[in-house]
């Protein structure tokens, strides 16, 4: 099915501004794969805020044109999925998570601004934390003295209300 003009121009359009917005890009070949699979990706990309579509390689390459990730253009070949995402890795997990159990799906070529991934990239791109597992891990990691500090302060006076109480059970029992 053929798009004119017009449904280029917009299809070039809504992929420009998910590019505009995405930190990473990630494109795999899906030869073969039934649709039942394909639905499953793309409710897991949902949930996980990824943009993901089957596109015309000629539309995405005037899409990336004048962007970070305009080496892409060169790997563009074949039947591809194109999965974007405004956090680095989430694109990266969900395509590697569905291609370990989906043999049907090859991750081909990903993009980090600037950067280009080959198929190892990608992978390890996957097993990176996300963006809120790392600020968490932070969060942890700035609080725990903060919160060692208020335990050692808090230290003082309960062992001051123990000892006047062990000197009042003293003086009772006598």
């Amino acid at each position: 099915m053929s798009l004119n003009r017009n449904e280029k121009a917009a299809v070039i359009e809504e992929v420009s501004a998910q590019v505009a917005n995405a930190q990473s890009i990630i494109v795999a070949e899906y030869r073969g794969i039934d649709v039942a699979s394909v639905t499953v990706l793309r409710k897991t990309a949902r949930e996980s805020g990824v943009y993901l579509r089957v596109l015309k390689n000629t539309l995405v390459r005037r899409s990336i044109a004048g962007t970070p990730f305009e080496g892409l253009a060169d790997q563009l070949t074949g039947p591809l999925i194109y999965a974007v995402s405004a956090d680095p890795v989430a694109a990266a997990k969900v395509l590697s998570t569905f291609a370990k159990t989906n043999d049907k799906i090859v991750l081909k070529v990903g993009s980090l601004p600037n950067n280009l991934l080959d198929e190892n990239g990608i992978k390890a791109l996957a097993t990176m934390p996300s963006r809120e597992e790392l600020l968490a891990k932070l969060l942890g990691t700035m609080q725990a003295p903060v919160a060692q500090f208020v335990r050692t302060l808090n230290e003082v006076p309960t062992k001051f209300v123990r000892g006047l109480a062990a000197v009042r059970d003293q003086k009772e029992a006598a």
